[in-house]
């Protein structure tokens, strides 16, 4: 009998074929077992009638996530997940689990955490893999397309290449090293030999931070290109992210629909982008239009977080009053999703007061915060450009305006819907004196980058690039509260099992 992958049942409707997967939930009544089965390209639902009695004793009492082998009669319905379920001739176990630790109850973050290994099994997790897996092919296909060439940088370096405060050291032999905080500055070496290139691997960074946009082990996308400036670098930015969001919309509409997705947002991430210069920004968050719209907004959600309360009490009283335990189950789910959604939304009503008044006091030489990052990129519908930093918040390798020199050209891009920063870019700067200069007025002592500093003694020209940050970018193309989820096995500042 032919194995085939769930995805595929819809080409053997009316004939008899095989899955192997695991046992995702079973329910039984009348005589029938109804087995929901997974094989990592979707779940069915396999009908044992008690007629097929070795198979019905087989299924009766077997274990969650327990292997199995099913054979039998594909019929289409469209009730069943995929529209397709199995009338089951035979089942073999493969293997019969221990009791599974993750039920159908309730389970704090914490605890699925600390169980990501077996988490990972449940539609949620796999639904965002799987977009994760298309945001990564999306990204690389779209540098692959435009004539770029793959280089791969060190992750072991020998300095910092953004924040100095934030390295992970490493013992490398008899010298002292790092984990990369970006493959740039060696990108920047290579596209002076092939043009256009980028790199992708991983990224760590030591911030002592337990906010949710923060991880200390991220993945990075990172292109840069010859004979471009800051214009240049945001035009290819722009093109990538309606690539990526288009791919996923194309590709994922019933992972959208598992995670709770609003696709319209998505839908409305076309070009042009927003664009703002940080002067701009600046003005915006300080703004007593910005104030009163933000002490509006405050006003609605205190009244729908008593609209959460007033609902969590009616569901409390049900669940007192439901006899049956799959129902009170149920309920009880309902209730402790709803207690997180409330102690979610009391925090931010809790910091959204100095939210309001960090924006009303911002000064010139800030570098943008997660909360002004916030204000700003919940006003509009699609992503933010925000160009022309003050040079003292940025990096040493970000060219001074010709125009301002207080400034560098520099960008970073906000995702919409409050997400914030999930790119930043600049144009790089090729004057050697005016670098060297840069590099000392930010501490670093110009011997260390010597191999970096001849891309500017040979043949320097104007370039450019960005990084885009894949998990923070899947955190609002998914809809998710914390950037933790997005990410196999998330490394974060409290977290290293598993």
């Amino acid at each position: 009998m032919k194995t085939v992958q769930i995805k595929d049942l819809a080409a053997h409707a009316g004939q008899e074929a095989t899955i192997r997967g695991w046992l995702y939930g079973r329910r039984s009544g009348g005589g029938v077992s109804f087995l929901q089965v997974r094989d990592g390209s979707g779940i069915c639902q396999c009908v044992v009638e008690a007629a097929a009695t070795d198979a019905f004793t087989a299924a009766s009492e077997l274990p969650q996530e327990s292997s199995l082998a099913v054979t039998g009669l594909v019929r289409k319905d469209d009730r069943a997940a995929g529209g397709y379920e199995m009338s089951v001739s035979d089942l073999r176990i493969m293997h019969r689990a221990a009791e599974y630790p993750i039920t159908r109850k309730a389970h704090g973050i914490d605890f699925l955490m600390s169980h990501r290994h077996l988490w990972l099994r449940s539609k949620r997790p796999t639904a965002i893999m799987r977009i994760r897996h298309t945001v990564i092919k999306a990204c690389r296909d779209f540098f692959d397309g435009r004539g770029f060439t793959l280089i791969d940088t060190p992750i072991i370096v020998a300095g910092a290449g953004e924040d100095s405060q934030t390295l992970f050291p490493v013992e490398y032999f008899d010298s002292k090293a790092v984990l990369t905080q970006t493959g740039q500055l060696y990108l920047e070496s290579a596209c002076m030999a092939l043009g256009k290139v980028y790199c992708f691997g991983p990224t760590f960074r030591a911030e002592k931070s337990k906010t949710r946009r923060h991880l200390a082990e991220f993945w990075m996308i990172e292109p840069e290109v010859a004979f471009a400036e800051l214009e240049d670098v945001m035009a290819l930015a722009e093109d990538m992210i309606c690539y990526v969001v288009e791919s996923v919309l194309a590709k994922h509409q019933d992972d959208l629909k598992v995670l709770g997705r609003d696709v319209e947002a998505l839908k409305k991430v076309v070009k042009p982008f927003v664009r703002m210069t940080y002067a701009e920004v600046a003005a915006n968050l300080r703004s007593e239009k910005t104030k009163k719209w933000l002490e509006d907004e405050m006003a609605r959600d205190k009244s729908k977080l008593q609209g959460l309360i007033d609902d969590l009490g009616k569901l409390e009283k049900q669940a007192e009053a439901v006899k049956k335990a799959a129902q009170k189950e149920k309920i009880l789910i309902q209730i402790h999703e709803l207690k997180e959604n409330i102690e979610d939304l009391e925090n931010d009503l809790r910091n959204r007061p100095a939210h309001i008044q960090l924006a009303q006091s911002f000064e010139f030489g800030q570098d943008l915060g997660g909360s002004d990052e916030t204000i700003i990129s919940r006003q509009y519908d699609r992503p933010v450009f925000v160009t022309d930093y003050p040079k003292v918040a940025k990096a040493f390798y970000m060219k001074e305006s010709a125009t301002d020199s207080r400034l560098v050209r520099n960008m970073d891009l906000l995702a919409p819907e409050g997400y914030g920063e999930i790119i930043g870019g600049s144009q790089r700067e090729e004057d050697l004196e005016k670098l060297v200069a840069r590099m000392k007025e930010k501490g670093l002592n110009p011997e260390d980058y010597s191999w970096y500093l001849d891309v500017r003694r040979y043949g320097s020209v104007p370039h450019g690039g960005f990084g885009l940050g894949i998990e923070r970018a899947m955190s609002w193309i998914c809809g998710l509260k914390h950037v933790r989820e997005t990410i196999p096995f998330p490394r974060t500042m409290g977290r290293l099992y598993p």
